[in-house]
């Protein structure tokens, strides 16, 4: 029995090291534009060609993310409606933040959905938020990001709370949105303790039989 509650407890780690592009943040109305942010948060560079994006259409291959090419562990890639030079210069980003600019077919309100697929039109990740509904912060001229521990939830919490400047790394465009896009300060795995968690875990299985 120990041996079969230490295995559930390795998978489950190992499972929860696999994590991998998720979607980090959001503002659905700034004056430098609207914008979502994608993290991988695996430990392994993940090729997005192919991938796409969606609102609440929720139809794969909407907008395609091909552009964003290959993401390093603990990449964010940045959507916006903005042309993405000028959404580059507000919030003063490196030329080595992705970006994916001038997006008018799937523009987001005040209640809406963000969904991520993958190039076989699989559902990488969901977002559902809705300020009228207590359904997360008004992300007007602020954005939210999303906790490190909430990124199983579907549905922002009326709990999560807007970006202020100097919280999470958070700082002020040139027109005074608030906001961390192209930063982030999460956990990422490191290969080895995923190789050492598997490793572990086949070793018990084989212990096991």
């Amino acid at each position: 029995m120990k041996k079969l509650v230490s295995l559930l407890v390795l998978v489950l780690a190992v499972n929860s090291m696999a994590t991998t592009i998720q979607i980090t943040e959001w503002m659905y109305k700034g004056t430098n534009g609207e914008f979502v942010e994608f993290t991988n948060l695996g430990s392994t560079a993940i090729d997005m060609t192919g991938w796409s994006y969606s609102d609440s259409d929720a139809a794969a291959g909407d907008l395609d993310l091909s552009i964003f090419g290959i993401i390093a562990p603990g990449e964010s890639v940045i959507l916006t409606d903005a042309d993405a030079s000028a959404f580059r210069t507000a919030w003063g980003l490196s030329a080595s933040v992705k970006i994916l600019g001038s997006n008018t077919n799937s523009n987001l309100g005040r209640a809406d959905e963000i969904h991520l697929y993958d190039a076989s039109e699989a559902e990488i990740d969901l977002l559902i938020f809705s300020d009228a509904a207590g359904k997360g912060p008004r992300t007007e001229n602020k954005s939210c990001t999303i906790p490190q521990a909430d990124f199983a939830s579907t549905t922002a919490s009326s709990s999560w709370v807007l970006s202020s400047v100097g919280n999470n790394g958070s700082w002020a465009s040139t027109s005074g949105d608030i906001g961390n896009p192209g930063y982030n300060n999460y956990t990422i795995p490191e290969p080895a303790t995923i190789f050492i968690l598997s490793a572990a875990t086949m070793i018990l299985r084989f212990r096991k039989r």
